[in-house]
């Protein structure tokens, strides 16, 4: 997995989960494609969405010393989402691209991954206003897929959202729950539109 200069460049740059997070949201425009591009190709068009954000933002934490671990976050009537996550000190943090302001970064301040994937919860709704989040992976490890050069390869990898979809996924709540769960707020529904490409 040899990295060209520009991208050894770039990575050497972002020295935190901060800097990965604001490139994401500075520099990379969201992509509407129906794509898989790996972070070579996100580099070369300057797009992503969840997917190819967080395959870039694992990248980039891989070159910081993290494990480059994705969380898969599935939904009903609505697109899944995928973080990027790392621990300091114990605790788990998220990086993520998103077209809605509420599901794009955490803080490491969550003990655990349930804890992480719940704080969005009440951010993760669709364009009816509906709280859409119903389960979520466990974390996976993208080493497994070094052999198909996942970082640099020019082709696109859809190996491995194949993969996310395939595994065991938890629930988030009951289903006696979820049939409860009251519309989104207006101001947070709004608030989660902010900025959003059209």
């Amino acid at each position: 997995m040899d990295f060209t200069p520009a991208e050894r460049k770039l990575y050497r740059s972002l020295k935190t989960p901060f800097q990965i997070q604001k490139f994401l949201d500075e520099t990379i425009g969201y992509n509407n494609a129906t794509t898989c591009y790996s972070p070579r190709l996100v580099l070369k068009h300057g797009v992503a969405h969840c997917m190819e954000g967080a395959l870039l933002a694992a990248a980039a934490l891989r070159q910081q010393g993290h494990p480059p671990l994705l969380v898969d976050l599935e939904a009903v009537h609505d697109d899944d989402h995928v973080l990027a996550v790392y621990r300091v000190a114990g605790l788990w943090g998220g990086l993520a691209k998103s077209n809605y302001s509420g599901l794009r970064s955490r803080e490491p301040v969550y003990r655990t991954i349930r804890e992480l994937v719940m704080s969005y919860f009440e951010h993760y709704f669709n364009l009816k206003g509906k709280k859409t989040l119903r389960a979520h992976s466990r974390t996976v490890n993208l080493s497994r897929f070094d052999a198909l050069q996942w970082m640099t390869c020019d082709s696109e990898v859809w190996e491995i959202p194949t993969y996310l979809c395939e595994i065991a996924h938890t629930p988030v709540a009951p289903p006696a729950t979820i049939r409860k769960l009251n519309r989104m707020d207006q101001r947070l529904f709004l608030a989660g539109q902010y900025g959003a490409q059209k």
